[in-house]
């Protein structure tokens, strides 16, 4: 019996020689690039883990608690011991205003409490947000001021309180408009000057993340992330005063992320050599931590702990949870 065989075009043999030649192309879950990632993440997790148990402060207090607490690592131990150490600074602040001109004390301990399980609106009988009712005293640090007021008190969907008379009434509406009118004409935002930082034009983009849908956001987002793109550079890392840092390459994965944008693999931010993910990982320290600069041989405290909030960001991210700063998840007491 005569057995008759099937034959494939010409065209279409060459083309199937071609792809085995050069390896069928897949589309797995995250590119082979960004895996190194996990490593320094599970490493500076542990590592923050065994340090001193966290107080309130800007080093060794609640960015170490947020990071810890979003990424599922904060004991409850620990979250104990920082909401006393809250309630005693609270005390000992007597005001509603932890500092006479930084608004920034209240929104950080606001987000620490807040990642801890502690209601930020009830600390010792004091209303942590009522710290925040008032925009002329937001904006005595600039736009650090109601950039971090925006992001504290959506957090947890806290209620403004009224303002005492004589003051600005704070509004969400308020806080959106004094960060879009702060837009640099490059697309950034600047703490000083006129000319936009990376690091201010992250958390800019990070406070409006949750209002990206209204037209005039979405606009200032557009231009800000432009920005961002031109300013990446060819190792995937970014430059703020003058130097490369890690702290730079957190704040721009948490914008990303907060944004719905993946670092690793949106084109506006795959450079020649590597992602932001990878920049930042080429500052990790073996056993856990982050180094400021490359300079640096031991890990730095700050830019641990921000590497690593930034990790949670991107691994929360991946998993479809809620925003790093977006608390809605966590049941405060």
């Amino acid at each position: 019996m005569k057995v008759w065989k099937r034959t494939l075009p010409a065209w279409l043999l060459i083309l199937v020689m071609l792809l085995t030649a050069c390896g069928m192309p897949s589309q797995p879950d995250q590119p082979e690039s960004t895996e190194g990632w996990r490593t320094a993440y599970e490493e500076t997790g542990a590592y923050l883990q065994a340090q001193t148990v966290p107080s309130v402060g800007s080093i060794g207090g609640e960015w170490a608690v947020i990071g810890l607490s979003r990424a599922g690592l904060l004991s409850d131990a620990a979250a104990q011991s920082y909401e006393q150490a809250a309630e005693d600074y609270v005390k000992q602040a007597g005001s509603v205003r932890l500092h006479h001109a930084k608004s920034t004390e209240n929104s950080r301990t606001i987000l620490g409490l807040t990642a801890a399980g502690y209601n930020a609106a009830d600390v010792a009988g004091v209303d942590l947000t009522s710290g925040l009712s008032d925009m002329n005293y937001l904006r005595i640090q600039g736009l650090n001021g109601p950039i971090w007021a925006l992001i504290a008190l959506d957090c947890h969907s806290y209620d403004i309180p009224q303002c005492a008379e004589g003051g600005e009434q704070t509004t969400r509406a308020g806080l959106v408009a004094e960060i879009l009118t702060s837009q640099c004409s490059d697309g950034g935002w600047t703490l000083a000057g006129d000319t936009a930082d990376v690091d201010m034009s992250a958390m800019a983009l990070t406070a409006l993340a949750a209002y990206k849908e209204d037209d005039e956001v979405k606009a200032a987002v557009d231009a800000a992330l432009v920005y961002l793109s031109d300013a990446q550079q060819e190792d995937g890392g970014f430059i703020s005063w003058g130097e490369p840092n890690s702290e730079s390459c957190s704040q721009v994965i948490v914008a990303l992320t907060a944004l719905g944008i993946d670092p690793a693999t949106d084109e506006r931010f795959i450079k020649e050599g590597g992602t932001v993910l990878d920049a930042l990982c080429a500052f990790a320290c073996e056993g856990g931590g982050f180094r400021h600069s490359s300079d640096q041989a031991e890990p730095d405290g700050m830019a641990t702990e921000q590497g690593f909030y930034a990790l949670a960001a991107y691994d929360r991210f991946r998993q479809g949870k809620t925003r790093l700063f977006d608390m809605t998840d966590i049941e405060v007491k």
